[in-house]
């Protein structure tokens, strides 16, 4: 499934395509449809930056088995493991 927005509803609502995917990676994280790698990657942020993004609006970050896999997934395919 694709959602267009476009540049008139951006600029509408004064922000950039950046902030918008920043938004909505926030919003899922925080319903937890997001794992904090999930919503990182959407959100096209290293996870430290997403993490001190969620820590700026006092969002607790949640770290779970999932996240952990794929941390170690990660670690894998980049050869640090």
């Amino acid at each position: 499934m694709s959602v267009i927005i476009t540049d008139e509803i951006l600029t509408k609502i004064r922000m950039t395509e950046a902030e918008m995917h920043q938004e909505i990676a926030v919003m899922l994280f925080q319903k937890e449809k997001f794992t904090l790698a999930q919503a990182s990657r959407f959100a096209n942020m290293h996870r430290i930056a997403f993490q001190h993004l969620l820590a700026s609006r006092r969002i607790p970050v949640h770290y779970g088995v999932e996240d952990f896999e794929q941390d170690i997934k990660n670690l894998r395919e980049m050869g640090r493991l």
